[in-house]
């Protein structure tokens, strides 16, 4: 793909994807291509390495869930795999992953949380603890959500080749 028109599908990828049956399409028209054009080229991107993934950025308390909880979880190392993939499979986490432990914070998997009060994510918590067989964790409740916006690789001053 030549790069004035990568530098183009980069820079109409980066902003919010419409919310419509087929976000794409519209995406695909203003650059003057079909839907499946564009997405060959999108996943020609991730092949090559240039793109990693595309990600939904998810505005939980506008979406009702005012409670949000960060769980640290200290699961042995051989089996942070298969309790991340047990945590995953519950729909209040919204994000699952490992990370590295140290002698003075043993926890390793971490999971975010989203619920409609603190109540609601005690609950979940406590389910994902009993069907992983842990009992050692650490609950961090959000106090504040900061702004969220996508990554910005050629903003709009930016000569992007379009």
């Amino acid at each position: 793909m030549e790069s004035s028109l990568q530098k183009k599908l980069i820079k109409a990828l980066q902003g919010d994807i419409p919310l419509e049956k087929e976000p794409f399409r519209e995406i695909a028209e203003k650059l003057g291509l079909s839907q499946e054009e564009l997405l060959a080229k999108i996943k020609g991107l991730k092949e090559q390495g240039i793109l990693r993934r595309l990600g939904a950025v998810l505005y939980h308390r506008q979406a009702g869930f005012v409670a949000n909880a960060m769980v640290a979880w200290k699961v042995q190392d051989e089996k942070a795999d298969s309790t991340g993939e047990l945590f995953a499979s519950f729909s209040e986490a919204s994000h699952v992953y490992r990370r590295p432990a140290y002698p003075e914070w043993p926890y390793n998997l971490y999971t975010m949380i989203h619920g409609t009060s603190r109540k609601d994510c005690e609950s979940t918590i406590e389910n994902m603890a009993r069907k992983a067989g842990l009992n050692d964790y650490k609950i961090l409740y959000s106090t504040r959500e900061f702004k969220k916006t996508s990554m910005q690789y050629y903003p709009d001053n930016h000569d992007s080749g379009t």
